[in-house]
């Protein structure tokens, strides 16, 4: 019975030492976690990722389309946020504004890979409307809508190249 009350005595003595653990809350009602934000989109995306590498093309569609609608929401709530703010608080604005271009360029890269994935599934169909709402959004100079441009090219819809090489200017 004293080993046990001495246990208990050191017990009580290294927890009255120890330091204490700051426990941070999390916040109330807080988005991290939800899929309606930028983090849940991007695990949207990842998880479509995971879909097509096991060849479940179905279900990377679904996660796909589900971050696409994601982001073009966020995108579109951002952007109703920086107008709101416009000339009463520019640092708030244009905090909205680059999250407002962040989330567009997600959507775009979610559009992308959602045309991949029909193309993929052979529902080409279904990618050519995706690829040229990317042209316009992106523009045919960037990159993104260079790649778009290309599917395009390899579907058939298109019959010029572009870039163009040197000789096809010809």
């Amino acid at each position: 019975m004293a080993a046990i009350a001495q246990t208990t005595g050191n017990l009580v003595t290294k927890v009255a030492q120890a330091k204490p653990v700051e426990v941070v809350a999390p916040k109330p009602n807080s988005l991290d976690n939800s899929v309606f934000s930028i983090p849940g989109g991007e695990r949207l995306m990842a998880e479509s990722s995971v879909a097509v590498n096991q060849q479940n093309y179905t279900l990377a569609i679904t996660k796909l389309q589900d971050a696409r609608q994601v982001f073009n929401q966020l995108s579109n709530f951002y952007q109703d946020l920086t107008t709101s703010f416009a000339g009463i608080d520019n640092r708030i604005s244009d905090s909205h504004r680059q999250k407002a271009l962040q989330t567009a360029q997600l959507r775009d890269k979610a559009t992308y890979q959602l045309a991949v994935v029909y193309r993929a599934n052979n529902q080409p169909e279904l990618a050519v409307p995706l690829l040229i709402q990317l042209i316009r959004s992106q523009a045919p100079t960037r990159e993104l809508g260079q790649q778009a441009y290309q599917q395009l090219f390899e579907l058939g819809f298109v019959d010029m190249q572009y870039p163009r090489t040197p000789a096809a200017t010809n």
